[in-house]
Formats: structure tokens, C-alpha cells, sequence
């Protein structure tokens, strides 16, 4: 009668079942928690460069003459966000190409509008953009991180349509430029909510061309509904391309129903482009 086979030591130690997919995931945490850390760490130092201005900005406010003031407070916003996108990119965080910009950035008189996936979009477009204006939520101009320095440049609110549209005009025929994201917040139904008519009415006030650009990302990260704390797939990949330039129309109605319909074709048609194979090769999540 044969004798039971004794197992080795590498049969005892090997993981089956339940056991490797729990060591898998263990793995897989420890892999993400220092990501999630530089991460972290990230989004810290862009609430501290933030604050840093801010408590300037409070100080130069009320003693600095507009025009000065404006073009201070634009151009150090843009500053601070290019060294968060840079920090950004060196730790591998993130990868943006928003070059395509670049030629645009002393246009003057210029209205460039953009679908809004994500919470950073407006960092995207004002770091390549220094004379530029954004058309801002109410409350987020009274936010401890944002509210002076956007007072201080002269940043637009949106708390009174009429105001709005009154000093969105006066900046673009001063030679500023306008940044607006014309869905009114982060898409909700991909690939793209409703468009308000703002926009085309201030272009057609203005007299101001229309710069599509197309904000494009496989990342769900910071879209609606992503908590702050949760870490994605690493790198977070940006890239904007330039789309079709407008000129402002007389029935500013039928422009914002072109506008939406442009962007919805763009956006539905690129959408299954990027094949798994093309992929940039990213980190775990900790979810």
C-alpha cells in the first residue's frame, strides 16, 4: 500500500483560493498608500499656495488701482497654477498637455469656452491663459482659498446674470480674455449637460470670437460625485485640443444651440477612440 505523499514546505506556503485574492489586494494597498500619499501631499500644497496669495491678495485689495491690480492678480494665479501642474507632472501625479493654448495666451478679446469633466478644468485653462477672466460661482468668491485673489483679478461673479454679462463685456473689450465652461458645472450626463445662452450673449455684446477647446481625460477623478479623498488610477492624464472658432451671431439662441451641438458631436465621437492597448500604464487605486 503506497504511503500518503507528504507535502513540501512550498506546497504549505503557496496561496490558494480565498487566500491569494486576499494577499493580492493586501499588495495592491500597500502599493497605492504611498501614491495616495503624494497625492495628498499634492493637493495640500495647491490649498497652501492658494491661501498664501489669498492672504496677499486681502492686503492688496483694497489699496492697489484696478487696472495694476487685475493684471497682478491674473498673472500670479496663472503662476501658481503652472507650478502646481509642474509639481504635478515631475512627481508623475499627473500627466497635461495643454500646449495648444500657448499661441493664444495674448490674444485679446477672446472668449474660450470648454466642456467641464472634472473640478481642475479652470486650473488647466488659466495656467496657459494670464490675461484671462473666470465667470465664478457666487460662494466660491467668498471661499477662504479662492475669494481674494479672484477678487483681486477681478474674477466675474455669477450671483447677478445682468451684472455678469455687463462686466464679462467691459473686460473683453479692455483686451481681457473670458474662460467659461458654458455646462455651468461638472458634466452629470456624460458627455455633456445642457448649455446655459451667457456665453453666445456676452459674444454677441462683445463682439468677442469664440475659442472652443475640448478638455479630454479617461480619469473619473474630481468629476461629479469623486470625493476629494479618493485616489484614483495613477497618472491622471489631461489633454486639451482646440476646436472650431465662432463668431458671435445676432440671435445669440441659435449659437448656443450650434455650440452644444458641436461639442456633444466632438465628445460622443471621440469617446470610444482610445483603445486599453493605447492606454498610459496606471497605478492601483485604493478603492
Amino acid at each position: 500500500m503506497p504511503s500518503p505523499r507528504v507535502a513540501c514546505w512550498a506546497d504549505l506556503l503557496r496561496p490558494t483560493g480565498p487566500t491569494t485574492h486576499s494577499m493580492n489586494r493586501v499588495l495592491r494597498i500597500l502599493t497605492a498608500i504611498p501614491l495616495a500619499l503624494m497625492l495628498y501631499a499634492l493637493l495640500l500644497f495647491l490649498g497652501l499656495i492658494s491661501l498664501a496669495w489669498n492672504l496677499v491678495a486681502m492686503l492688496l485689495y483694497p489699496v492697489m488701482p484696478e487696472a495694476p491690480a487685475r493684471a497682478l492678480g491674473r498673472l500670479t494665479i496663472t503662476l501658481a497654477y503652472r507650478m502646481f501642474w509642474g509639481v504635478a507632472s515631475f512627481t508623475g501625479m499627473m500627466r497635461i498637455d495643454a500646449s495648444c493654448l500657448d499661441p493664444m495666451r495674448s490674444e485679446p478679446g477672446v472668449i474660450f469656452i470648454a466642456n467641464h469633466p472634472t473640478m481642475l478644468d479652470a486650473l488647466l485653462l488659466v495656467a496657459r491663459l494670464p490675461r484671462s477672466a473666470c465667470i465664478m460661482k457666487a460662494d466660491l468668491l467668498r471661499n477662504i482659498f479662492l475669494g481674494a485673489g479672484a477678487r483681486l483679478a477681478r474674477y466675474i461673479s455669477n450671483e447677478s446674470a445682468r451684472m455678469m454679462v455687463r462686466l464679462a463685456v467691459a473686460d473683453l473689450r479692455n483686451g481681457g480674455q473670458l474662460v467659461i465652461f458654458p455646462e455651468g458645472t461638472r458634466t452629470v450626463t456624460p458627455p455633456l449637460n445642457p448649455f446655459g445662452n451667457g456665453v453666445t450673449l456676452i459674444a454677441k455684446l462683445a463682439q468677442a470670437p469664440i475659442q472652443t477647446v475640448f478638455i479630454e481625460t479617461d480619469s473619473p477623478y474630481l468629476s461629479k460625485g469623486w470625493p476629494l479623498w479618493r485616489v484614483p488610477p495613477l497618472p491622471v492624464v489631461f489633454t486639451l485640443r482646440l476646436g472650431q472658432r465662432f463668431a458671435p451671431k445676432q440671435d445669440s439662441h441659435v449659437l448656443q444651440s450650434e455650440l452644444e451641438q458641436y461639442f456633444r458631436q466632438n465628445l460622443e465621437q471621440r469617446a470610444p477612440d482610445a483603445s486599453p492597448a493605447c492606454q498610459t500604464p496606471r497605478a492601483h487605486t485604493l478603492s
